[in-house]
C-alpha cells in the first residue's frame, strides 16, 4: 500500500518536491531545536563580534546520499535571514567522502549558534537516505517496492519518511489517519479479521491492510476482502507459498512482507514475488553520517 501523504511530498523518488505542508513543520522542527539548544542565548556565540562574518563550508567525511537540505536553510534562515548558502548537491545525491557540500556566507554568530543544529539534522535525514539507497540497490530491478514503517525517530516521522523517499523507496503509510493496519491486538479486540475488515469499511474509505502470522489467518484476511496482506515473520519458503496462492485465486490483494527482515536476506524475499517489503531499521537502526563545518576566511 504505499499511501505517500501531501504532507510529505508532491512527488517522489530521489528528489522529492517538499510540500506547503511539510515546509510549515520544518520551521517548527527547526525553532524547536534552536529552542533547546540556545535557550536563554548563545554566550559562546558572544566570544565572537556581533558584526563579523565569515564563509564555512559542510563537507561530508563518508560516501552517503543527501537529505535535509531544506532543515539546514532553514535554520540559518531563522538566525540570519541573510545567510547565503550555496549548495552544490542535491537531495537524492550520492556524493563521496570529502565533498563540500554547501558553502555558507553570513553572519559568524549565526554560523557558529546554527552549526550543531543544522548538522543534526542533514547527518540524520542523510542517514536515513543512505542506508535506504544501499536496501533499494539490492533489488533494484525487482518489481517489488521498499516501504518504510511508523517506527521512526519521534518528532521526525515526516522528516524520515522525506528522506525515505531521497533514497529510492516508498512511504507505507504515514500514521494512524491516512489507511487501517490490523495487528494483531485490533484482531483481538474487535473479535477476529472478518469483523475488523468490516468495520473498517464502515469508519472510512482508506486503505485496509491486515497483518497475519499463518496461512489460516491469510485465507481469513483474503475472504474479508483485505488490499493488503502483511506477512508477519513468514519464513522464504512461506511467503513464496502465499504468493502463489495469492496468485492461484486471481491476485485479489497485495502482499507484503515484514519482520525481521535484514539486508542480508532482502533480496531473498523480494525474489519470491511479494508486492511490498516493509522494514522498520531503515528509519530506527541509523547512525548519523560524519559531517563537519569548516570556516574558509575572515570577511570583516
Amino acid at each position: 500500500m504505499p499511501a505517500a501523504s501531501q504532507t510529505i511530498s508532491d512527488t517522489s523518488t530521489t528528489a522529492p518536491h517538499i510540500s506547503s505542508l511539510l515546509r510549515i513543520e520544518i520551521a517548527k522542527q527547526v525553532a524547536l531545536a534552536l529552542q533547546e539548544d540556545i535557550a536563554t542565548g548563545d554566550i559562546n556565540a558572544q566570544l565572537i563580534p556581533d558584526t563579523q562574518r565569515d564563509t564555512a563550508t559542510i563537507i561530508c567525511r563518508e560516501p552517503m546520499v543527501v537529505a535535509g537540505k531544506a532543515w539546514v536553510d532553514e535554520v540559518f534562515r531563522q538566525l540570519d535571514p541573510n545567510m547565503q548558502l550555496d549548495w552544490a548537491v542535491k537531495d537524492g545525491d550520492a556524493v563521496a567522502a570529502n565533498q563540500i557540500l554547501v558553502t555558507l556566507i553570513g553572519n559568524t554568530r549565526a554560523l557558529l549558534t546554527g552549526e550543531r543544529t543544522a548538522l543534526n539534522f542533514l547527518q540524520t535525514l542523510s542517514s536515513t537516505a543512505t542506508v535506504v539507497a544501499n536496501h533499494v540497490a539490492v533489488i533494484a530491478e525487482l518489481p517489488t517496492k521498499l516501504l518504510d514503517t511508523r517506527k521512526t525517530l519521534p518528532m521526525l516521522r515526516h522528516a524520515q519518511k522525506y528522506a525515505m523517499l531521497c533514497g529510492g523507496g516508498n512511504n507505507h503509510r504515514i500514521g494512524l489517519y491516512d489507511a487501517f493496519l490490523i495487528k494483531e491486538n485490533h484482531i483481538m479486540a474487535c473479535g477476529g479479521i472478518a469483523q475488523a475488515v468490516s468495520q473498517a469499511r464502515q469508519i472510512a474509505n482508506k486503505p485496509v491492510e491486515v497483518e497475519v502470522e499463518n496461512f489460516d489467518e491469510l485465507h481469513q484476511a483474503i475472504a474479508a476482502n483485505a488490499d493488503v496482506v502483511m506477512l508477519d515473520n513468514f519464513t522464504i519458503e512461506d511467503t513464496q507459498k502465499a504468493v502463489e496462492l495469492v496468485a492461484s485465486l486471481g491476485k485479489p490483494c497485495q502482499l507484503e512482507a515484514s519482520g525481521d527482515i535484514s539486508l542480508t536476506h532482502l533480496r531473498q524475499v523480494a525474489e519470491t514475488g511479494v508486492d511490498f517489503i516493509s522494514m522498520g531499521a531503515l528509519t530506527k537502526h541509523i547512525k548519523a553520517i560524519d559531517l563537519s563545518m569548516r570556516f574558509q576566511q575572515y570577511i570583516h
